[in-house]
């Protein structure tokens, strides 16, 4: 296995195949174990400018690592989501459709697009689309440099698109409900019915054993617990803070 290969999944779960320009596919058993990547793609005449929103916002607003960046090879920018614990396409779709009410709202529905389904997913960079265009992952400083031409009319070098993706770390799942929670979405459970996300049961028993008796001890103990939605531990470092500047 490559370095390029290896990166694409620790980061994608796509198989080693993925380097190689083969679709990825998974069967039933894949499908069972859910996704852990998600792709969200604006097509021309949409801009890095507006795509850059999301990437930014994702990080600052959200709290979640970097995506990865891409351009199609045909006419769109790509941002790679990577994703520690698989999740249904239910409830990669729910994140997207998130991201996009968030931060690409003036946008048509025709210059936005996502893919949620292994199957369905393009062809991990580089990959010659066409003839003298490729799609490949680009750094941030470049993106910009595609806007208008979102294709290389030459192969990269595998190590350095190894090396771009070295840099990155997938989500963590509590990182994942928390932006879904911020982002006003909801899990779909099997039965297709909408269920809130729900704070772990730790969390839970914390709060009913530990508020009344000490609530400056059970706000660290939840802005400490790693198990706990990132949100719900920013709420509780927030009112430390305020607590502490009245005091």
């Amino acid at each position: 296995m490559s370095q390029l290969q290896f990166e694409l999944d620790r980061l994608y779960g796509l198989g080693a195949k993925a380097a190689d320009g083969a679709t990825p596919s998974v069967g039933h058993e894949g499908r069972q174990r859910g996704i852990r990547a998600l792709v969200l793609e604006l097509a021309l005449p949409a801009s890095w400018r507006q795509l850059s929103s999301v990437w930014k916002g994702a990080q600052s607003d959200l709290g979640l690592p970097a995506p990865a960046i891409a351009v199609s090879g045909v006419d769109g920018l790509q941002l790679w989501f990577s994703l520690a614990a698989p999740i249904s396409p239910n409830a990669g779709e729910l994140f997207l459709q998130g991201l996009r009410a968030r931060y690409l709202s003036d946008l048509g529905s025709t210059l936005v697009r996502w893919m949620t389904e292994t199957a369905k997913f393009p062809v991990a960079p580089p990959v010659e689309i066409s003839p003298d265009r490729w799609s490949a992952f680009v750094a941030p400083d470049l993106a910009s440099v595609f806007a208008d031409t979102p294709w290389l009319d030459f192969p990269l070098n595998a190590e350095g698109q190894a090396t771009l993706l070295r840099a990155l770390e997938p989500i963590q799942q509590v990182a994942f409900e928390a932006a879904l929670s911020q982002l006003g979405a909801i899990e779909v459970s099997e039965s297709r019915e909408p269920v809130a996300l729900k704070v772990p049961a730790r969390a839970e028993v914390r709060t009913c054993e530990q508020v009344d008796a000490d609530p400056v001890r059970f706000l660290r103990g939840v802005m400490n617990d790693e198990t706990a939605p990132l949100a719900l531990r920013i709420e509780a470092a927030k009112a430390l803070l305020l607590g502490a500047k009245r005091s």
